[in-house]
């Protein structure tokens, strides 16, 4: 049987935890931060669980992780 692919855009952008959730990071703190306050930024940081919905598909994307 032949070997499945991870999808390496995927693999870059989910962490998956040692509970088997699914873990991403926030968008908007790459570029004009100046105008968003110091709370808005320091709330990106966090990474969020993903749903369960959407983490259905991720995980297909990613068989060995």
């Amino acid at each position: 049987m032949k070997a499945f692919k991870t999808h390496r855009g995927a693999a870059k952008r989910f962490i998956k935890t040692g509970s088997g959730k699914l873990l991403y990071k926030r968008a908007g703190k790459r570029h004009l931060l100046s105008h968003k306050s110091s709370k808005r930024t320091r709330s990106m940081n966090h990474r969020l669980p993903l749903s369960e919905a959407d983490s259905v598909k991720i995980k297909r994307l990613l068989p060995y992780s």
